[in-house]
Formats: structure tokens, sequence, C-alpha cells
């Protein structure tokens, strides 16, 4: 369906009721969660230009399948749907701008409360297009605008079902529903962002409960409504990836899985499903268990290859813990040929694999990792207006190999593998920590034999830092601590890794918090959050660094001394 243009098309005289378009809604995400992904869009796009619901579940399907493949093209063609959604949300919303106010003399209708939450989510997930699009802040500002309203308008709306009860006609869980979802998205995502970034975003003010998001969330997913899906996808993103990626590395895999348990069950094929239950194996550190299930979730389905994509990136991760490197170069080959998303990022890790090969042993294909490496940055591209961080990493790094005889990188693989936290991932396999430690130790050794060069303590830095996380899931705290330090105090000597200062300090503090020493560990982590910028993959590990804070129920604002509270 196309946006459309001018005014919107007014509702037909064969316009369905509230509670048959819910049903139908209710049948066409039946089958997006069964792979039948062409045919809920066929469902729902006849009605999508008359019915709030339609309209809004529609562009949701192409905003999801928007995020997964990153394309400009994508999230401009779901950005304009989710907009289209909106004016038809709004052709059904009271004219009044307050749900309390009685100045018209009547009440509002079940209808309009629903048009009223239907919009607040059409604001809401175009504002994650917006802040997807384009890096120019003006668009970050209008995202910022976007949520803002939304979230004024989900707030009247909570305290207006809570004096009301469930007086708002027979389909109240569905309200109910839009709520929880809603509510438990704001409060749990700007519970993840640093302050420094929630100013960037024009939120000042805002701050987000995280237990109460994830209540919220909860509390929808288990309920039978049209939102039980978008809230059980958050959480499961939350548990097995945000919390990884953005936080310390403690997703309750338990949560996810008691999550995911009636979602299997009813869709035993769903691609969707299959991959984070892969996921969550995977943290659990059952690497082979976890390779089956990403292998189920491509062959569950053909339509949308970008599930392939994802699965084959964890793939591509669960090869590299196992170190069995040309399995992991054959999952980043695949991506390299078939996915978009960031091809210099895929080329630099199909070189990183060959790279930790043995220098006399055969190559796939024939092919060269100098040669690889000297290619990332000819793939350097802006996805949705910017450039992925890690994507900028990758280029940085591969630029040694540029000269005639480059001095090769000692363990690019296991430093990205750094990037997506890994190590806390073959944390409970100590087997996996002790094959992590021999290629390191390898890698030690090599150093020590190589004559002395410009890059000599960066890539010795990297080593102790990956050694010191080694060491820490092999619960040698004092040597772990001891590697820790020793990057921290080679900070004057580095010459371009200079991430590894703040994330030496990020790693020091959360081995001071699993010992108790919390004063120490916030001490750190201030000095982490203040005195270091504009190093490679700066938000990630601000990101981290606010958890760790939030984990010790520290001040996390950017004023003042932070003291544990």
């Amino acid at each position: 369906m196309s946006a459309g243009k001018g005014a919107p098309v007014a509702a037909n005289s064969t316009q369905m009721n509230l509670q048959d378009c819910l049903d139908e809604c209710m049948e066409a995400l039946d089958l997006f969660l069964n792979n039948q992904f062409s045919e809920s869009l066929d469902k729902l796009r006849p009605r999508a230009k008359d019915s709030m619901y339609h309209s809004l579940i529609y562009a949701t399907v192409l905003e999801m399948q928007a995020m997964m493949t990153f394309q400009q093209d994508d999230i401009a063609s779901a950005s304009n749907t989710m907009k289209y959604a909106q004016e038809v949300c709004q052709r059904f919303r009271r004219k009044s701008s307050s749900l309390g106010s009685k100045a018209s003399g009547e009440e509002l209708s079940e209808e309009q409360l629903h048009a009223e939450v239907c919009y607040a989510e059409c604001l809401l997930q175009r504002a994650a297009l917006t802040f997807l699009q384009d890096e120019n802040m003006v668009n970050f500002i209008k995202g910022g605008l976007k949520v803002r309203s939304s979230y004024l308008i989900y707030k009247e709306l909570h305290t207006f079902i809570q004096s009301h009860g469930s007086q708002t006609g027979p389909n109240h869980a569905q309200l109910e529903g839009g709520l929880s979802f809603g509510i438990g998205a704001f409060n749990l995502t700007l519970s993840l962002f640093p302050a420094r970034i929630l100013k960037i975003l024009e939120f000042a003010g805002f701050s987000g409960d995280k237990e109460f998001g994830l209540s919220q969330l909860h509390y929808g997913a288990l309920s039978h409504n049209l939102r039980s899906m978008l809230c059980a996808l958050l959480l499961l993103c939350y548990y097995t990836f945000l919390s990884f990626i953005l936080g310390t590395g403690e997703g309750d895999v338990a949560d996810a899985e008691s999550l995911l348990k009636p979602f299997r069950l009813r869709y035993p094929c769903s691609a969707i499903f299959l991959f984070f239950a892969g996921r969550a194996e995977e943290i659990k550190g059952n690497i082979d268990e976890a390779v089956v299930l990403f292998e189920e979730g491509c062959k569950a389905q053909q339509a949308w290859k970008q599930f392939h994509h994802m699965c084959y990136w964890e793939l591509m991760w669960c090869f590299t813990y196992k170190r069995v490197w040309k399995m992991a170069y054959f999952y980043a080959d695949l991506l390299s040929q078939e996915s978009r998303w960031s091809k210099a990022m895929y080329m630099y890790m199909k070189a990183a694999c060959l790279s930790m090969l043995p220098q006399g042993e055969a190559r796939p294909f024939g092919e060269d990792e100098v040669e690889l490496f000297r290619q990332v940055p000819t793939f350097k591209q802006k996805i949705a207006g910017k450039s992925p961080p890690t994507e900028k990493f990758a280029i940085r790094k591969a630029r040694r190999y540029k000269a005639s005889c480059p001095i090769r990188l000692q363990v690019p693989v296991l430093e990205m593998m750094y990037m997506w936290n890994g190590f806390t991932m073959i944390s409970k396999r100590p087997e996996l920590t002790e094959g992590m430690m021999e290629t390191l130790l390898e890698a030690e050794l090599s150093l020590q034999k190589s004559p002395v060069n410009e890059f000599t303590v960066d890539d010795t830095c990297v080593v102790l830092l990956l050694k010191g996380l080694c060491l820490k899931n092999q619960g040698k705290i004092q040597a772990a601590e001891g590697c820790f330090n020793t990057v921290y105090n080679s900070e004057k000597k580095i010459k371009l890794d200079h991430y590894l200062i703040p994330n030496a300090l990020l790693e020091l503090s959360l081995l001071y918090i699993d010992l108790g020493r919390k004063e120490q560990a916030v001490k750190l982590l201030q000095k982490a959050k203040n005195n270091y910028k504009e190093y490679s993959m700066e938000s990630r590990t601000q990101f981290r660094i606010h958890a760790a804070l939030s984990k010790l129920k520290a001040d996390t604002s950017d004023e003042g001394e932070t003291t544990v509270l």
C-alpha cells in the first residue's frame, strides 16, 4: 500500500465494527508468526485505508521488515506507511484536546479511546524510524518531539483508564494491551539511555523506570491481545540483546525462556521465536543447541531472507566461540554476498577469521586475508543516513593493511567479539574460555618474539584486556585485575586504540562490583564516563557504563559527584 497523498480516503459504508477489525488483525498476526508474511500483509492491506487497527498493524509489519534490512528505501516506505496510519487514526480521535475534558458534554466512545492508543503508537513507531533514518540533529529532535507527544497521550490515557476501570467497552483488554506496550516501551528504553544522550534527544526531565517498564511489558505479553507479540518481542530483544550489547551482560535468560515457552508451543515453526530460542541457548553457553535452532530458523521460511541473515550473524559468532574459524568465515562470506547491512563489516570478519588460521593452511576459495583487509574501506557506506560504529571500527583497524608489508592484527576476531560482549556469552562454559585463553597466549608469545613496532603497545593492550576477561571467567580475579590495570597504566603509550582505556576501567569496575567493592567501582565508572571522549564505539561503552551505575543504584546524571544511593 502506498502511503497516499492528499486527504485520507473517508471510511466507506462497509466499514467493519471495532471487534471485527481486532479479530481480523489478530488473524493477520497469527499468519505473520506462522511465517506467512505475504498472506499477513494481504489480509491487512484492503482495510488499511479505513480501519485504524488494520492501518497500524500493516505499518508495524513493514517497520519490522525495515528494522531487519536497515535499507533506506524500506525505512522510507515504512515511515510513509506509518505516517498514513497516523492520519487514519486521527480521523477516529475525539476533537477535544484532553481525554478528561467534559466541556463538550459527551462521553468518550470506545472507538475514540482505541484511536488515542493507536495514534500514540503510530507516533512512537515513527519516532523509532526517525532515529534510524538520519544522524542529522534536526531529525533527532523531530523524533524526540514525536516521542514527547506520544508519551503525553499514553500518560493521560493511563490516568483516564485507572479512573474509569473497565468501563471502556467490551474490548477493554485490547486497550490495556496497547497501554502496556506503550508505557512499558517508554520506561524500559528511556532507562537504558545515559543522561547526556537523553539531553541530546530533547528528553530533559524524562527518565524511565526499568522495573516498571518490564512489568508492564510482561503483563502485555502474557495477556491475549493484539500487542502481546510486540510486548514479547521487545522483552526478548531486551533480555537476549540489549542487556548484552548496551548493558553489563546479565540478560535474564530464565525470563526470556519462560516468555518464549507459550509462543513456541503456539507457533512451533515461527522463524522469529526459533531465532530467540537459539539466542537463549547461546547465552547459556549451549552453542551446539543454538546452532541447531538457528539452522531450523533458516529452514522454517524462505520469504524473508532478512531472518536468514540474522541467523547467519549468530552462527558466525557461535563458530567463533568454538574457534572453528573456517565455519565462522563461511557465514561471514554468506552475509557479505546476501546482506546489505554492512559489507565493510562482513569483509572485515571474513579477513579476521582467515587471519586466525595457521600461516601455511589453505584458505577457502584461495582468498587472502591481506587483500580482504585492504578491501574493507572500499565498502564503507551510510546505512539509513549513518555508518554503524562497528563498521567505522572495522575500517579503522583494517587501515593497517594498506602498507606494502603490513603488521598483522593479532586477534581481530576476538577484539570484535568483545565489542558484542561475547566473552560474557562464553563465561558459563570453561572449555570455551580455555580455548580463547590458548589463542590469546599464542598471540602474546607472537608479540614477544616480534620486533617492537609502532603498534606493539596497542596490540599488547588488546591481548591483555581480552586475557583479563578470560581470567575473570576462570575466577582468577587478581590476575584479571592485573591485566586491566596494566592496560589503564599504558594510557600515554597507546597510539590508536584509545577505546581500550575507558573499557579497561569499565571491566575493572565490573570486577569490583562482583567483589562488593562498590565505592571503588563507582569512582572508576565516573572516570571512564567523564574523562574520555571521541574514541571508537564510545556510545556503546557509555551505555554499558550507565547500566553499571544503574545496577549500583548510583546517580547517573552528568553533574556533580556520583554517590551510591
